[in-house]
């Protein structure tokens, strides 16, 4: 876990203006329940988040307009965090995680009842933001995403109990549970910087090949330490190191895929180049 915080530090060199400020708009949206039993730990479900996903969505927003990201792309960001604290309560649950983030995690703290009831309160803040965004092309890619993740999530379970799985569906899980995400992020950016239907098109692209490079580059971390799809397909290929080299060679390829596709942007420059070091995940462990 230290390892992982020391490698996202470089994302405030460059990015600490936008991180800073998605901080103070998710903390705005968790701050209108304050009066709730749920406020504190939802405080504590969304402490020390990298927050990739909403700075994906602000970034996008801001390379396709060429304007700075007002608040309705600060807002969108909120849900899509809290989207993702969604899920993380569930995985941790269904994955039997005890820690997350170098504290205990969220059912740990707290228990399985109140994961439970937490998580569902989550969704209805996040419904709200979308009523506040009066834009129902954000409002179908959240729910876009809601529904693709626990898809993810449900193959991931059938697959844990398969005798063997290949790696298409090691893949395909990606692109629903952790893609979908990224996706939904970089088209919602899109969307709200009023993009062309070219530009809109090519983020949503970014986004889906940037989760898949971004969850294999976080699988070959982790594989030695985590029981999960990964680590039975290294134990099928007898952990041999010829396929821990193809699959890095995976992830740098949908890396690289993902560049190209910000080459279809026309927008602010530097923002898009912003967007182009989110894909160098070997030095930028997003």
């Amino acid at each position: 876990m230290g390892r992982r915080n020391i490698e996202a530090n470089p994302l405030t060199d460059f990015c600490g203006e936008y991180l800073a400020h998605i901080e103070d708009a998710l903390k705005r949206e968790l701050d209108l329940y304050s009066w709730s039993e749920f406020h504190a730990p939802l405080r504590y479900a969304c402490e020390g988040g990298k927050r990739i996903r909403p700075l994906i969505l602000v970034l996008s927003a801001e390379a396709i307009s060429g304007k700075k990201a007002n608040g309705d792309s600060y807002m969108a960001a909120s849900a899509i965090e809290l989207l993702h604290t969604e899920s993380i309560i569930h995985d941790d649950i269904i994955d039997e995680e005890n820690t997350r983030r170098g504290k205990p995690s969220f059912h740990v703290k707290y228990g399985y009842n109140s994961s439970i009831l937490t998580a569902d309160f989550v969704l209805g803040v996040i419904l709200d933001i979308g009523s506040k965004l009066k834009n129902p092309l954000v409002v179908n890619e959240l729910s876009n995403a809601a529904t693709r993740m626990s898809e993810g999530e449900m193959m991931e379970i059938r697959l844990n109990k398969a005798p063997q799985i290949t790696e298409d569906d090691y893949i395909k899980v990606l692109e629903h549970k952790t893609a979908s995400l990224f996706r939904a992020s970089a088209r919602i950016g899109a969307i709200l910087g009023e993009g062309t239907e070219e530009q809109v098109r090519a983020m949503t692209s970014f986004g889906q090949l940037l989760g898949v490079a971004y969850q294999i580059h976080d699988d070959l971390i982790d594989w030695n330490n985590e029981d999960k799809l990964f680590n039975m397909l290294v134990k099928q290929n007898d952990k041999s190191a010829e396929f821990v080299d193809r699959m890095e060679k995976l992830y740098k390829s949908y890396s690289a895929k993902a560049k190209e596709e910000l080459k279809k942007v026309r927008g602010a420059g530097s923002t898009v180049r912003h967007l182009e070091l989110l894909t160098d995940l070997a030095s930028v462990q997003i």
